[in-house]
């Protein structure tokens, strides 16, 4: 399988042309509960997760993006299905992650504004690499006493001194919709996930030089910030339209 490059095809076809524990990382989203349209196409989840297991590397790590649609009032559980699923096949769950959205579409209905989607967080045994990203902690240095019960019902009271950065939260909230979110040629699909929401995974879960996969790429967002932060990438899309959109991404000079 060549790197570096945008192929166009059914994503469990191209997949076996992609040799066994081979890929660092997979970052995708499904087109899931028929949310979007996309001109038509479907796609076979259980074959795409089997074959996800076998090209992924032992310790690798795929994040699978995905949400559920509300039909009759009632939330699918597509998701929690589908991670279950990944589950059976051998993948350990290893984080079930949130990506909250800026803001959220008013609906007329009895329930609160949906703002989130799901980023499970599955790997192949143990994480071969995790890089956690930091911000700069609110009260460096200070005394940390927060307790906590054990299991035999004891509580213990800590005393650490907090570091000056503290490692991020797994709710990672990003902006939508506008153009600081992603290039304006993304804008011509109809699904995208931020950037930096691509990269900041990306920058956790792989190394320079490791293989970064997308088996439904879309307008090519996991593809453009591997590239942009030294990593191969393999991306696979079905629709000849979605693949121009990718390669436009890609071959801009300035990339941002």
């Amino acid at each position: 399988m060549k790197l570096n490059t945008i192929v166009n095809g059914n994503c469990i076809e191209v997949m076996k042309d992609i040799p066994d524990n081979s890929v660092d990382l997979t970052i995708t989203s499904p087109p899931y509960d028929n949310l979007r349209d996309y001109k038509g196409y479907t796609f076979d989840f259980e074959g795409i997760a089997k074959e996800l297991f076998r090209i992924t590397k032992q310790g690798g790590v795929v994040v699978w993006v995905v949400g559920d649609a509300t039909i009759k009032g009632s939330e699918t559980g597509t998701s929690f299905k589908q991670a279950l699923y990944f589950k059976d096949i051998g993948f350990n769950l290893h984080d079930t992650m949130i990506y909250q959205k800026s803001t959220a579409l008013p609906q007329n209905c009895d329930r609160y504004y949906p703002i989130f989607e799901y980023m499970f967080v599955f790997s192949k045994g143990k994480p071969k690499t995790f890089n956690p990203l930091t911000i700069l902690s609110k009260s460096p240095n200070r005394i940390d006493k927060t307790a906590h019960r054990t299991k035999d019902n004891k509580i213990i009271v800590p005393k650490t001194v907090r570091n000056e950065y503290r490692r991020l939260f797994n709710i990672w909230k990003y902006n939508v919709g506008g153009s600081e979110n992603c290039d304006k040629i993304a804008h011509e699909h109809p699904a995208i996930f931020p950037e930096k929401l691509a990269e900041d995974h990306i920058l956790s879960w792989s190394n320079e030089g490791d293989i970064v996969l997308d088996p439904m790429c879309g307008s090519g967002t996991t593809c453009k910030m591997a590239m942009l932060n030294k990593r191969n990438f393999i991306g696979i899309e079905i629709s000849k339209e979605y693949c121009k959109i990718a390669n436009k991404r890609l071959a801009q000079k300035p990339l941002l």
